[in-house]
């Protein structure tokens, strides 16, 4: 009879939304590792009955999205239970909790264990570690996997408010990393390393971050370094991670202003003549490395001089991408109490740097015009295969056969759309 069948119980389906960084997201990989079995996940928004929230704070648009994002879930799922955790809990908790649908908030420490936190209520952030925090395994991959390496930062820049909700500098055992980073070279074809500031890794107190490179020299993937602080290269840095096969010649060194004055202003601690000794001795011994840069406009102390100081440097560094953005205060940093410039003038800057930029890039894909390169192909669209050379460059390709997850040996044909096309050699 029906009633000796054995009732099979429905698993929840717990929805998992990341905001900001990839930081953020190898952490909301993580916490999918910690449900998966025991729950049916899903990483879009849609209908779920438990829904965890990975909040950001590095802007206040950020974090006016964290709380928007309540409305969003409560449009179709009326009964939700919502978990939030992150920046933006850490900096101010009481925002999310006025939402009787939100369960409980932690903030950016205690992810890796927010499942044993269901059907908990209220204000649940804890006190942030000095250790590391090492519960969380990012296994879970697409062509590209991250590895986490370190948390927190020392550096409280005047525009930053991430050193206040990450805590301090704080470094991942190279053990851990490397056990990590082999689960995922099984399943992609390229490991990013990154963190809130992974120049500042260290082992024994002592910087280390080539000897993460070295630990990871002889996976069968590509290995990528995340945002760097320009203090880390060095003449020894560069001639080791020369040396090592999978390395991708890279470089994402942030910038934020062209100007000596604003950088002191923003507690960068280096100038422009130090910045460009790094990028020189980066070209030495990778000549066609991609050198990609961050920088800030309209910082409040930033004058016209200052502004035009930076498109200089900008054209003479010559990046091969420039990521801009327009200065946003950020309640809680020093830069907020400064008299903030007008939207319209950090607009027309924006506008100015747009083009010098673009013309960085075309100059440098110039020069990789008919050279031989290597290319992760990860996604079709349309007729083309995209993917990145490890120098970072978009590259498109044709194939008969399917690309896609593949690394591909190609010859540079010309620049096309917001990269180069490419011709695979077979």
């Amino acid at each position: 009879m029906l009633e000796n069948f054995t009732k099979i119980q429905k698993k929840q389906k717990v929805c998992l939304i990341n905001l900001g960084c990839k930081v953020n997201q190898y952490e909301i990989d993580g916490i999918l590792n910690t449900l998966q079995g025991e729950y049916e996940i899903i990483t879009k928004l849609g209908k779920a009955e438990i829904f965890i929230v990975n909040t950001c704070a590095v802007t206040q648009e950020a974090e006016r999205k964290s709380r928007q994002i309540i409305s969003k879930i409560l449009k179709q799922n009326i009964d939700a239970k919502i978990y939030m955790c992150g920046c933006a809990t850490e900096h101010n908790s009481e925002q999310f909790l006025k939402t009787p649908q939100v369960q409980c908030v932690i903030g950016t420490f205690g992810k890796g264990k927010i499942k044993e936190n269901f059907g908990k209520t209220g204000n649940l952030t804890q006190e942030i570690s000095k250790e590391y925090e090492d519960n969380l395994l990012a296994t879970n991959v697409r062509t590209r996997g991250y590895v986490k390496i370190q948390d927190g930062c020392n550096n409280f820049c005047s525009y930053c408010i991430i050193p206040y909700l990450r805590g301090r500098s704080r470094s991942r055992a190279l053990e851990s990393i490397v056990k990590e980073a082999k689960i995922l070279s099984k399943n992609c074809k390229e490991i990013v390393i990154t963190g809130i500031n992974i120049s500042d890794y260290k082992i024994d107190g002592k910087l280390a971050l080539i000897e993460v490179l070295f630990a990871l020299k002889n996976l069968p993937t590509r290995v990528r370094l995340g945002s760097l602080e320009a203090n880390v290269i060095t003449e020894e840095f560069l001639e080791k991670a020369k040396s090592i096969e999978n390395f991708c010649p890279h470089f994402h060194l942030s910038l934020q202003s062209g100007s000596d004055k604003v950088l002191k202003e923003m507690n960068r601690h280096y100038t422009t003549k130090d910045y460009y000794e790094k990028v020189s001795l980066i070209r030495q011994f990778f000549p066609f490395s991609g050198i990609t840069t961050d920088v800030i406009v309209g910082y409040p102390t930033e004058t016209d001089d200052d502004f035009e100081n930076t498109l200089t440097f900008v054209e003479k560094v010559s990046f091969s991408a420039v990521h801009f953005f327009i200065y946003s205060s950020r309640e809680g940093t020093r830069a907020s109490k400064l008299p903030q410039l007008n939207g319209s003038v950090k607009k027309q800057r924006e506008e100015k740097l747009k083009i010098v930029a673009q013309n960085c890039k075309k100059k440098y894909l110039e020069k990789l015009l008919s050279k031989n390169i290597e290319v992760l192909v990860e996604q079709k669209v349309g007729k083309y295969f995209i993917g990145f050379s490890r120098e970072y460059v978009k590259c498109f390709l044709t194939s008969k056969r399917d690309l896609t997850g593949k690394i591909v040996k190609a010859k540079v044909g010309k620049i096309f759309e917001d990269g180069i096309f490419v011709e695979e050699i077979v």
